[in-house]
């Protein structure tokens, strides 16, 4: 038998979007709704566990309230109109989503606001939505739709703090490389909706919540600061988070002086697991940085690659992380190669902002991929994908980078330095320069980053 190897710097990219598109497929929002959401003689039917068909919550609710948040809200309010009868609609349906992904959704008032960085149209949104749940009584159900981003796009800070100084606190985590778990731990303890309070408004009503997390591990009280979950962080985790970055005095005074009044027991703590509030709210989690994972090996093999998971909860410092991939790599000589090989990994990782240029995580991980492989001799036939399953890595219009073993070059040609701008924090520029952007435009998706790392045999070979 014989086979083709891909080893032009085209059919290898091309190869690489394909797989990377096959995760965003996998989490396309409208269909896992479809999936778990139905209609049976006049009952709504939710689906509790996608692997246990018999987990089913059903009842006749006498009205529906539905409020979708996140970067897939649009998508996911559109397949909830769909199954839901219009006669239980309590009131047009709330739908509040990032800027480029604000699409029209019949019966839904849907809200474009800021993200990663909340705005005035987001502490809008966040009134509408505390609103709305105030308006549901026992025996109605509220639907929460919940996907990545829905943290930032509804701030609604405690009483004591302004958006502005929640604004300039959210800056400093992201700026000094806070994880996303960090960050919606302090975000929960700045808000009135984050962290259960969801359920707090809306109770006595049902709550039930579709989840598409773009968390790693999956832990609901992690997306989008869990706003229908328990919260197990404190006041005190939240300090911690700040001094374990040394900028607890770079923190508006108001916003410290709120945390420590909660630590001292002040300030209500966030409802734990225990809470009756809670009693009646249920959960679905309809998609995951792990089920696209496994999508993209899928893809990988389906063309023809011999493909290894390399890490399925891929995190550290972009950079780093890079440079470590690249010396797994070298480990493969080329002799060692003699079949097309794709290694996949999922995951976030974080930046560390010392420079002033653009960019995010994923395209600065492009670019210290293509500088740690030559600077290590990753020689061969090479691509390296990192992109966002939303479409936009940073405050950027790119999905990520897609560099391979001419990429450096590219950049040079264009008259550009790439490790200068690699200290600098300036990986679009680079990767504008070699033409190695990844461009998606807005998926209406979010289960955090996809890697991909494709390898070939420098020569053809043939097998009898």
């Amino acid at each position: 038998m014989s086979y083709s190897v891909i080893t032009s710097t085209t059919s290898s990219r091309s190869a690489a979007l394909s797989i990377f598109q096959a995760g965003i497929k996998a989490a396309d929002p409208y269909l896992a709704i479809k999936r778990c959401l139905s209609l049976d003689e006049g009952a709504i039917k939710i689906l509790l566990d996608l692997d246990d068909p018999s987990q089913i919550r059903t009842k006749q609710w006498s009205k529906i309230h539905v409020i979708a948040i996140g970067k897939a809200a649009c998508a996911m309010s559109k397949a909830a109109q769909e199954i839901i009868p219009a006669h239980l609609f309590s009131s047009p349906g709330l739908a509040v989503t990032n800027y480029e992904n604000v699409t029209e959704v019949a019966q839904t008032k849907v809200i474009g606001a800021g993200h990663p960085l909340p705005d005035q149209n987001g502490y809008h949104a966040a009134l509408c939505c505390a609103e709305l749940l105030c308006s549901a009584q026992k025996n109605e159900l509220v639907l929460v739709l919940v996907s990545g981003g829905g943290s930032a796009l509804i701030p609604y800070p405690a009483d004591a703090i302004t958006l502005k100084e929640k604004i300039t606190t959210t800056n400093l985590l992201l700026a000094c490389g806070a994880t996303i778990n960090q960050i919606n731990c302090v975000r929960k303890h700045l808000s009135k909706l984050k962290g259960g309070g969801f359920a707090r408004l809306a109770a006595p009503a049902d709550v039930h919540a579709f989840i598409l997390s773009d968390v790693l591990g999956d832990d609901l009280s992690s997306i989008a600061s869990g706003p229908t979950v328990p919260d197990p962080s404190t006041y005190s985790d939240a300090i911690a988070i700040f001094n374990a970055y040394s900028i607890w005095e770079q923190v508006p005074s108001n916003v410290q002086q709120h945390l420590e009044l909660g630590r001292l027991g002040n300030l209500p703590e966030t409802p734990k697991a225990d809470d009756a509030i809670f009693s009646n709210c249920t959960q679905t989690l309809i998609g995951s940085n792990t089920i696209s994972v496994n999508a993209v090996f899928n893809a990988a093999e389906q063309l023809g690659y011999q493909t290894q998971l390399y890490d399925a909860h891929l995190c550290g410092v972009a950079r780093t992380v890079a440079e470590t991939w690249v010396l797994s790599a070298k480990q493969l000589s080329n002799s060692d190669i003699n079949h097309p090989m794709a290694f996949v990994a999922g995951g976030e990782t974080t930046v560390s902002l010392k420079g002033t240029g653009r960019g995010g995580r994923n395209q600065e991980m492009a670019l210290a991929f293509a500088l740690a492989a030559k600077e290590h001799d990753l020689t061969g036939n090479w691509t390296f994908l990192s992109g966002g399953t939303d479409g936009r890595d940073g405050p950027t219009d790119t999905a990520g980078g897609i560099v391979n073993q001419d990429s450096l070059t590219r950049m040079i040609k264009a008259g550009l330095d790439p490790i200068a701008l690699l200290n600098n924090n300036d990986s679009y520029t680079a990767l504008q320069g070699s033409k190695d952007l990844l461009i998606t435009g807005a998926t209406g998706t979010n289960v955090a980053d996809l890697q991909i790392l494709l390898l070939h045999p420098t020569v053809t070979p043939t097998l009898l």
